[in-house]
């Protein structure tokens, strides 16, 4: 990667997720879930180095059975961005990039695409990918949405169809991908800032940004992952493996 830009990998994880319990210690193919999301993270030639930071011992420990880095972080934060804002109070880089505990299927260009904004506009503080809607993902309240400005700002993120498609014109929808680039300085503004109404509503934290005037730039991808929220996630994901082994 280019001299000029250090970044991060940071994979957030917690045990008390609520869709899935436990979800980042659960088997895929032999090995927890936060595990293949660290292996596919490293394969990024953009990515300096990349850790785990956890709240979860238990955490800590399935990590070093597997010689994964993890750091341990406050068991108090509310999000995955303000465990990825700690990391920062004692890991220097130009750019952090959070990297979902339940993504096993990020590649090299995902994190290509978050990265590049950060070279070619110096002004670019947040970015995150979108891909394609498909037609039985529209009414699905675990796919979150994403619109956007012809310029690649995010308007708006929901977990129900958005934008409203109101004459039928068959407007274009697109899926959030839940990976994440910040600047530091965009991260110590999201600690800072109390939630949003919105981001209280939708139960979406990046929606916290938008309401406090800091733009999201979203990159369009054409590949698709799996985040593993559900058992069926967790399946299909398990499939993906088996396929590839």
């Amino acid at each position: 990667m280019s001299p000029a830009l250090t970044a991060l990998g940071v994979i957030p994880a917690r045990l008390a997720s609520t869709r899935l319990p436990r979800k980042v210690l659960r088997d895929v193919a032999g090995k927890p879930l936060i595990v293949r999301v660290h292996e596919a993270a490293r394969r990024s030639p953009d990515l300096a180095d990349v850790l785990v930071a956890t709240d979860a011992q238990e955490v800590i420990a399935a990590c070093a059975r597997f010689g994964v880095p993890a750091m341990p972080t406050s068991p108090e934060h509310p999000s995955g961005t303000d465990r990825v804002w700690e990391v920062a109070q004692s890991r220097a880089a130009d750019v952090y990039v959070n990297i979902q505990g339940d993504e096993p299927l990020i590649t090299p260009r995902h994190v290509a695409l978050l990265v590049a904004p950060f070279r070619e506009r110096p002004g670019a503080q947040v970015t995150t990918l979108k891909i394609r809607l498909l037609p039985d993902e529209a009414d699905n309240p675990n796919v979150n949405k994403v619109v956007c400005a012809t310029d690649g700002r995010a308007l708006y993120f929901s977990k129900y169809p958005v934008p409203y498609d109101r004459d039928g014109r068959g407007v274009a929808r697109f899926r959030h991908i839940g990976l994440y680039a910040y600047r530091r300085a965009a991260l110590e503004a999201f600690h800072l800032l109390p939630p949003s109404p919105l981001e209280l509503a939708e139960k979406l934290e990046q929606l916290r940004f938008l309401e406090n005037g800091i733009p999201i730039t979203v990159v369009e991808t054409d590949e698709p992952t799996i985040g593993v929220d559900t058992e069926a996630d967790l399946r299909a994901v398990e499939a993906h493996f088996a396929r590839r082994a």
